[in-house]
């Protein structure tokens, strides 16, 4: 049995971590910190029966030093940032503040309370982006987790601070540390401002599918409950001080997610009744196809051209193998959306 703190728990990856970790280690309890920010929802997590949500910021030194301390938590698993290239790119102040300032505030309260406290075995997990490594080539090597890193945006600059905030206190204090470096995430309880939701939504509602530039920027593809298992096995298996790199294996450009997820809505609306009564303003409802809908829009700033992950060393010391191919996730995806109306439709409203 062990307590943990999920920061960012109503969000999207902390939301599914806390899910899967509820039925997987049922003994367990979870206590969610989130600050409730647009991309944060009570509702995400509604039905984990082992969890509960504490409504705060990571930066609350005080608050988190409390919690591990009355709630006998010794394992954080830390979800909690600004995620949006987008976002980071008009508005670069809030990725500072919570992903370094957040990251480095919840550190000393880890090593308040787990080193110059109690000194219980502990483990502080960092979950981050491959986007801290750059821009590949279209003949490099995949990222490693010896690749140097270079960020091009506000958001992958303020995560490879939090990454490098996060191994320094292993390497100077002791605090038993891992992080994971992910590939992009998609499924349930996404928030709508990603490819994936933003053009499943839509196209279920008759809206433009803006593709940046010429829609071939690559990037590698993880369905959410791969990662979730690959969290899993970074903090029972993975060593402290390491970082590991979880892909999907599913290396793919833009276009062609998007001619797939042109597809899987016609097909829904092939073999799914009274799709067309609930979304008359998709093209399948009128006997089109949804690729009407393709829109080719400014290329945004900065944009890196190809992700990809090698995963070799996860595979090799945490027995992590992504299980669901793209086809399949995707599918699941949709399905959910479409399953969940009441969780998105207040969120495509605004």
């Amino acid at each position: 049995m062990a307590n943990l703190l999920v920061t960012g728990g109503a969000g999207f990856i902390g939301g599914n971590f806390v899910h899967y970790w509820n039925a997987r280690h049922p003994d367990d309890h979870i206590t969610v910190l989130d600050a409730l920010t647009y991309a944060g929802n009570r509702s995400t997590i509604k039905g984990a029966p082992h969890a509960d949500l504490i409504e705060g910021d990571i930066r609350d030194q005080e608050l988190v030093e409390r919690l591990l301390r009355e709630r006998s938590i010794s394992k954080i698993v830390h979800f909690a940032a600004e995620s949006h290239v987008d976002r980071s790119i008009t508005g670069p102040d809030a990725f500072i503040d919570t992903n370094i300032l957040g990251t480095n505030s919840l550190l000393k309260a880890a090593r308040s309370v787990w080193l110059d406290g109690d000194g219980r075995d502990h483990r502080f997990h960092h979950i981050s982006t491959d986007e801290v490594y750059g821009s590949l080539g279209a003949d490099d090597p995949a990222f490693s987790e010896k690749t140097p890193y270079a960020p091009n945006s506000p958001y992958s600059a303020s995560k490879a601070s939090s990454d490098h905030l996060v191994r320094a206190y292993h390497h100077t204090y002791g605090l038993e540390v891992t992080t994971s470096n992910c590939s992009n995430n998609y499924g349930p309880f996404q928030y709508p401002e990603k490819l994936i939701p933003l053009f499943l939504l839509n196209a279920l509602t008759g809206k433009p599918l803006p593709i940046y530039g010429d829609g071939m920027n690559v990037r590698d593809w993880l369905h959410v409950e791969d990662h979730c298992r690959g969290i899993e096995a970074c903090l029972s298996l993975g060593t402290a001080g390491e970082t590991y790199n979880i892909g999907g294996g599913a290396e793919l450009p833009n276009m062609e997610v998007i001619d797939t997820i042109c597809r899987e809505v016609d097909l829904a609306f092939e073999h799914i009744d009274g799709l067309a009564d609930r979304y008359p303003a998709a093209p399948p409802a009128n006997g089109k196809k949804s690729e009407i809908l393709k829109t080719f829009v400014t290329d945004r700033a900065g944009h890196d051209m190809r992700y990809a992950i090698d995963d070799t060393k996860a595979r090799a010391e945490l027995s992590y193998k992504a299980e669901r191919t793209f086809d399949e996730g995707l599918r699941q995806t949709l399905r959910w959306y479409l399953e969940n109306e009441d969780w998105w439709r207040p969120l495509v409203a605004l």
